[in-house]
């Protein structure tokens, strides 16, 4: 059986409402862009890493760092959109979507999300997730939600607390009686499901809880969901942005496993 080319894509908007040019910030001397691109570089199923952008100032900053890079209309609404119109320009079997806001994203982490599809060919999605430890985690919106069956496929994704226990009424119970798990934003697809998926309408429950995913669930398409011990920060505010920059100013520049 013939190796699968993965390509990793990071989705790279200019414009974003609570942290303008982000993939420019400032990381300690290195664009967050740059910071995204080497993390994914260092995964070791990676053949290709491309950054997918709207914006010419982007593009001009990932060449600079020796980056590759893709210029795609900024009409594109979600970053797995995105990673399917380089999906329609470059060849490879297997597409990762590598948030473009997570810095500290772990190489070992994307592995395993890659290893979800080369070990199943049934597979056409795979996502990551985490248990949840915490009850901030676990009641903030933030944080997306995942239920998953026994064949670890998704059931449903919500920025809701999911499942809601009904018959435990203190809530701050919640975490001592059922597992829960956060998700990751890392998707894994195959390019012919990509190509696919990117051309399906926005669905309702996806416009609803604006969480991509559910376009694929709500179309009948099984997602496969891996189990990580690994963490990763997204940068969605100036919060976010200091948080990173402590790590990054520490001894441990990434996030290991708890």
């Amino acid at each position: 059986m013939s190796k699968s080319k993965v390509i990793a894509v990071i989705p790279a908007r200019y414009g974003s409402q609570r942290l303008p040019a982000k993939p420019l910030v400032d990381l300690l001397g290195k664009p967050m862009v740059q910071r995204v691109y080497e993390q994914a570089a260092k995964a070791n199923l990676v053949d290709r890493v491309i950054v997918a952008t709207d914006d010419r100032r982007i593009a001009d900053v990932v060449r600079s760092f020796g980056g590759d890079v893709m210029l795609t209309s900024p009409e594109i609404a979600s970053g797995s959109d995105r990673v399917a119109a380089v999906a329609q320009e470059i060849d490879g079997d297997i597409f990762v979507n590598v948030q473009g806001d997570e810095p500290l994203i772990s190489p070992p982490m994307i592995d395993e999300g890659i290893r979800l599809l080369i070990d199943d060919p049934s597979a056409k999605v795979g996502t990551l997730a985490k248990k949840i430890e915490r009850e901030e985690e676990l009641f903030n919106p933030s944080v997306v939600k995942v239920v998953i069956d026994k064949n670890q496929r998704a059931l449903y994704f919500s920025r809701s607390t999911i499942p809601f226990i009904r018959d435990e009424a203190d809530q701050r119970r919640w975490l001592s009686r059922h597992t829960y798990f956060k998700h990751f934003g890392l998707y894994v697809y195959r390019r012919e499901f990509l190509l696919i998926y990117s051309k399906l309408p926005p669905s309702p429950l996806e416009q609803a809880e604006k969480l991509e995913q559910l376009r694929i669930l709500e179309n009948g398409t099984d997602i496969k969901v891996g189990f990580t011990q690994y963490e990763s920060i997204a940068v969605d505010t100036a919060d976010d942005v200091q948080r990173v920059l402590q790590i990054l100013s520490s001894k441990e520049p990434t996030l290991t496993r708890t």
